[in-house]
């Protein structure tokens, strides 16, 4: 889904973002009314969504944040030198508050930063802040869902683009889909580029189950606000109350699953349609596939991306990868 063009923050003063084109009611009406129901994780990120994200990221039980900030302040000065682009344009996919590219400015040094995300309000806040703190940065700003497919509107800089895709958000994709999804970023590699990417690795189940299902509840608070999410988007009338919150580690596929199960009998309407959900039926939200190195070499391989580089945790529960085009 292409992003409208946004001039330049710095020379715009303020912010100006574009919304997602396409009005997404109709396709999660259809997700809805399929045979197994589902709600995709894009739509976790309002701006209340965006918030219970980042609070789950400082959970103790949700160790990919800070491994991978762990991982980051330990080797970024080696990372850079083999990405090997002077003053990048440093896109950030999936921005959020911005927080996690911020750590790198000073040392990435890009010329321009763009930040990505679908959640146009929320990363308006973030971006007007970053500006005051890195006023010699031209930013933009991207409000957009990229899940599909990466377009990024002719304003950005063609030239040595670094795309940052940091904690372990691939994982959201099936195999094919996060193939699919790494070719539309290598299709928008013109020139010297590279790609800065997160990925979370296989671990014992009770470490997984833990991170997505935490004793406070806010990975619960995370997904049931979903359903109010859709009901501005499509319509629906869920009531949050008639849900719970359900995550285990589906071993067989090697993937984390979340889903919102019925409580009771409940009838969802929207306008058009709506669906009768027994209770113990589920909505499937999210799944969060784990990988190993050797693995996601080879998945960048067939996106057309060859890996320079890639660096992991003591314990071998995470890795961050380098990856530029194959132009072999």
């Amino acid at each position: 889904m292409t992003g409208q063009p946004l001039p330049s923050f710095a020379a715009a003063g303020r912010p100006t973002l574009a919304q997602p084109a396409a009005d997404p009611a109709a396709r999660i009406r259809a997700d809805l009314a399929a045979p197994s129901a589902s709600i995709a994780p894009r739509w976790f990120y309002d701006d209340l969504g965006s918030r219970l994200f980042r609070a789950i990221t400082a959970l103790p039980e949700y160790y990919p944040t800070r491994t991978e900030a762990a991982l980051l302040q330990q080797h970024l000065p080696a990372i850079v030198e083999a990405t090997e682009l002077h003053r990048p344009t440093l896109i950030d996919l999936g921005a959020g508050d911005c927080e996690k590219a911020a750590r790198l400015l000073d040392t990435v040094q890009p010329s321009t930063y763009v930040a990505v995300d679908i959640s146009a309000a929320f990363l308006h806040e973030a971006l007007a802040q970053l500006r005051r703190q890195h006023p010699g940065i031209d930013m933009l700003g991207v409000g957009a869902d990229f899940a599909e497919r990466l377009e990024l509107p002719a304003v950005v800089p063609e030239q040595r683009r670094l795309f940052f895709y940091p904690g372990s958000s691939i994982g959201n994709f099936t195999p094919t889909e996060a193939a699919h999804f790494l070719g539309s970023v290598r299709a928008q590699m013109h020139g010297p580029s590279a790609l800065w990417i997160g990925v979370d690795l296989h671990k014992p189940r009770e470490i997984l189950e833990l991170a997505y299902d935490d004793p406070l509840g806010v990975t619960a608070a995370f997904n049931k606000n979903v359903l109010r999410h859709v009901n501005r988007l499509a319509g629906t009338d869920f009531d949050v109350a008639d849900w719970q919150h359900v995550a285990f580690y589906a071993e067989r596929l090697g993937r984390i699953e979340m889903h919102l199960e019925a409580l009771r009998q409940v009838t969802v309407r929207w306008p058009g349609g709506g669906r009768r959900f027994e209770a113990g039926e589920r909505i499937h939200t999210e799944n969060s596939y784990k990988h190993t190195v050797p693995g996601f070499r080879a998945l960048l391989a067939t996106a057309g991306l060859r890996t320079v580089e890639h660096w992991t945790d003591d314990r071998g529960w995470f890795a961050f990868f380098l990856a530029v085009p194959d132009l072999a």
